[in-house]
Order: C-alpha cells, then structure tokens, then sequence
C-alpha cells in the first residue's frame, strides 16, 4: 500500500508539477489515512469502502481537527484514488459520491483598511529591519501573493510597477503593486548591499522562511491589540475582498453612468457586457 502512495506522489511531481511542499502534505496526508486503515485491517487499497473513510473522516473531526484540515484530506483521497483507478489497481472509485465538508461556511478573515494601516505603523521605517518588515507587510497586501511565494522573491525580481512572482507547480506569473508597496520596497532597498540576492532576508543574509514570515505577522497582530486571528494568509484574503469591493465601486458607477447616458438618448458601448455581469453575479 506504502508503494501505491510513492507511484502518486512520483505521477504528482512528474505529471502535475507540483511543488514539493504539497507533494509532503499529500503524503502526510495519505501515511494518516494509511495508519487508520492498518489499525483496522485493511491491508489492500482495492479493499477500501466508503464507510472507512467516512469513519476516518469523523474520528478527525472527533480529534477537533478543524474543517479545513478535514477537507485537505478528504481531497487527498479523492484525487489518490482517482490516480488508483486510472491506473488499474482498483474496479471502482469509492470516493466519487462523497462530497468534502461545507468549507464555504467557514467566512476567512479579513482586515479593513484602518486594520491594517495600525499594524504597518508599528515597526517603523527608520531601521533595516522595520523597512523590511513594512516593505513585507505592503508586499503581502498590496499583490496578494503567498508567504512562501515572498519568501523566494530575489531583488531582480522586481520592476518599476510589478514583480515577477513563482509560484505552485513552478508557474510564472507577473504581479502588478500598488503605490505605498512600491514606496515601500524602494526605501527598503536603500538599505540593502549590492550582494544581497534575495529581496527579504535575515540578518545573516539567509532568505526568510515561512515560519519567520508567520512569526513576523504574528508578533505585529498582537502589538496592535487587533482581535482576530491573523497570519500572512489574512493578508491575501483581504487583498481579494477589498479588490472584489473596488469591482463592484466600478460596476455600480458604470450602471450609472449607463443609465444617464441614456437620458440624453446616447447608446453606452459597454452596455452588454454590463448585463452579462450582471448576469454572472
């Protein structure tokens, strides 16, 4: 069965490209799902119904396991044993009617803007390391990206108005900023040297990790008596909801300026693509 699990991660790195730090949660995930089974004799994938995995499911959730953790594994599954069928190990896919846990339910935090303007004014700019924990804060807000994404930017990385982001599965992508994060990451160049490689680095000049990253957010939370649970992830869901907000502003005035347009018997060009979003919303 541990063999099955190695085929799928080999077929996720070689096919599907992904990263290997969600090949490893794959295969942490999968190693959990494999020890439940073993503790009650199942010793052959092709021998897995769907009430094992109901019953892994819930002994997770009785476990206070949160739903999003519950759903990752789920997924886990599902895509594994789909792989499984593909290939021919198993008759059927005992996976296709279950359905994942409500996720939606689960509203993500999100800061206004006030929020996160309380948690930039506290390290200050003065400093190498207050500039970079503002210019990491900026960065973080202003495009959206991932921790672990910022983590690997390098400073020719970064253009006038954009930055060259790598993201899941090795996929380039250029990401456009906003002002006060390019403001940022300009004064907190003045500080760099010219060996410096990476954009964001420690004092000794290694490239921050992901749990430097996760520490850094987490000390400025509690500094700023915000009371919510905040991580760098808080970050891109708030960039995603306030930027959804700005494309509602602008479609609302749109409608608007339709509708006057209209009164003085002009036809508005974006008028059907208008009805078509309207229609999509």
């Amino acid at each position: 069965m541990q063999k099955r699990i190695n085929d799928f991660c080999t077929y996720l790195l070689t096919e599907r490209g992904l990263s290997p730090k969600t090949l490893e949660a794959y295969q942490r995930d999968l190693k959990n799902f494999y020890a439940f089974l073993l503790m009650h004799s199942i010793s052959e994938w092709s021998l897995v119904e769907q009430h094992h995995i109901v019953s892994f499911m819930a002994k997770m959730k009785d476990k206070d396991y949160s739903s999003s953790t519950i759903y990752r594994w789920l997924m886990a599954i599902k895509t594994f044993f789909k792989f499984l069928k593909r290939e021919g190990l198993i008759l059927n896919n005992v996976t296709v009617l279950l359905e994942p846990p409500k996720l939606w339910q689960l509203i993500p935090t999100v800061l206004t803007v006030s929020e996160i303007e309380k948690i930039l004014s506290i390290p200050g700019s003065l400093t190498k390391k207050g500039a970079r924990d503002v210019a990491i804060i900026e960065l973080l807000y202003s495009s959206g990206i991932r921790s672990s994404e910022l983590c690997n930017l390098k400073i020719l990385d970064i253009d006038d108005f954009t930055i060259k982001v790598i993201g899941k599965g090795s996929k380039e992508r250029i990401v456009p900023l906003g002002k006060k994060a390019i403001q940022a990451i300009d004064h907190y160049l003045n500080f760099l040297s010219d060996s410096q490689e990476h954009l964001f680095c420690t004092r000794n000049n290694s490239p921050l990790t992901r749990v430097i990253v996760w520490n850094l957010v987490k000390k400025y939370a509690a500094l700023s008596d915000i009371n919510k649970s905040i991580s760098p992830h808080t970050f891109r869901h708030s960039y995603a909801t306030h930027l959804l907000y700005l494309f509602h502003i602008l479609y609302l005035f749109l409608v608007y300026l339709q509708l006057e347009l209209q009164l003085f018997g002009c036809h508005f060009p974006v008028c059907g693509s208008l009805d078509l979003f309207s229609q999509k919303s």
